[in-house]
């Protein structure tokens, strides 16, 4: 039987044996996006969380559970910034007012600072529960830049090690084509990873990459593969254990 990976899974004695072989905790982020018509709307925490699992299971480690809300909602979000035609909302079948500016009902800045602070709160957790290293992973690539400052901000009292990374940017030396939005690159590593959550079929048979409903990078209609994601993964994952090594011995 594989080993358990989940902290919320694990019974008490099991944590304590695999926090002791490795005291190294995965935290994945993302949100609930529009990722085309082809995959699910929580592409990036999935296929986050699916990667953190994939490198403890190479590396070691426990893989907390992924938070799906609490990411800023009104910037750098499909729905809210990138659909100024109201195609996504259409196909979602809400009104193009349902993403309009202030539909959160709190200040961006707010919202901004409330997420850093619930990702402090979680560095400070896990080290609480003996993590000597925490690895933020962020699949929703904007929140690197909140999960890079709950770092920082973790350091000024925290006694473990923290880092956050995203993966695309770890292995853009390698796959240069590395990093999109629901296009070849994130299509693949879902087809590697979780393929019963893509349907390819959904998308149109005909016309340019215009026709693609939210997708920004190379058409998955032609790019997208799973041995394409399975390169991407084992980048990923051999990167991020290099890293958690380190951090490690340090």
């Amino acid at each position: 039987m594989a080993p358990k990976l989940r902290y919320e899974e694990m019974l008490p004695h099991e944590i304590v044996a695999a926090r002791t072989a490795c005291p190294v905790a995965y935290l994945p982020l993302g949100g609930l996006e529009w990722h085309g018509e082809h995959n699910c709307v929580g592409l990036d925490t999935v296929k986050i969380h699916a990667l953190a699992l994939r490198c403890a299971q190479a590396g070691g480690g426990l893989v907390m559970p992924p938070l799906f809300f609490g990411e800023p909602r009104e910037s750098r979000l499909m729905e809210a910034n990138h659909d100024r035609d109201g195609r996504i909302a259409a196909k979602m079948g809400l009104a193009p007012e349902s993403f309009a500016p202030g539909y959160m009902h709190t200040e961006p800045f707010a919202e901004h600072e409330r997420y850093v602070r619930l990702l402090v709160h979680m560095l400070y957790q896990m080290e609480s529960l003996g993590f000597r290293v925490m690895v933020l992973m962020a699949g929703h690539y904007p929140l690197l830049h909140h999960a890079r400052a709950a770092v920082e901000l973790y350091y000024l009292y925290g006694k473990s090690k923290a880092w956050a990374c995203t993966g695309y940017e770890l292995v853009r030396d390698e796959i240069p084509e590395a990093g999109d939005h629901a296009a070849a690159w994130e299509t693949s590593l879902m087809l590697a990873l979780r393929p019963d959550l893509v349907d390819l079929g959904r998308l149109p048979a005909g016309g340019g990459p215009e026709a693609l409903i939210g997708v920004g990078g190379r058409d998955p209609r032609v790019h997208a593969s799973r041995e394409f994601g399975e390169r991407g993964v084992e980048a990923i994952v051999r990167r991020v254990n290099e890293k958690v090594k380190e951090l490690l011995g340090g």
